[in-house]
């Protein structure tokens, strides 16, 4: 009678174990994500960090346009009329305050339509401003 009782115990106990196993490892595996922030928010070759010392359209504000920008703002019908793959344009941009307006969505629609550009990005677009759009 003792042997009986060992065996439906196990056979009710396993399936119960297993169960429970899996759904802690489940559980246990979908609480595990993290976001790497190195792949979501790379830094630009040449450069540690948020770089607000020394931006150039070079080096600093072209490619945030062409990141951000140039998917809808260039070629022979750019959206809005306004073109940004040159230095020029973007200058003129600036300076009818356009562009910051759209960056930063003051009383304009805000840009890009994707979604809001860094911190990172706005802290350079207004340094390179503030230091006279510097071209290199």
């Amino acid at each position: 009678m003792m042997a009986f009782q060992k065996t439906k115990m196990n056979t009710t106990l396993l399936p119960r174990l297993l169960a429970c196993s899996s759904f802690v490892l489940l559980i246990s595996l979908s609480s595990c994500y993290y976001d790497n922030e190195e792949a979501l928010y790379p830094v630009r070759p040449g450069t540690s960090s948020c770089d607000t010392a020394n931006p150039t359209y070079a080096l600093t504000i072209q490619p945030i346009m062409q990141n951000n920008c140039q998917g809808c703002h260039s070629g022979s019908a750019p959206s809005g009329n306004l073109d940004l793959t040159t230095l020029d344009n973007v200058i003129a941009g600036v300076n009818n305050h356009h562009l910051m307006g759209h960056v930063m969505g003051n009383s304009y629609s805000l840009m890009p339509t994707t979604g809001s550009l860094s911190d990172c990005n706005i802290a350079e677009l207004n340094a390179w401003i503030i230091k006279g759009m510097p071209a290199k």
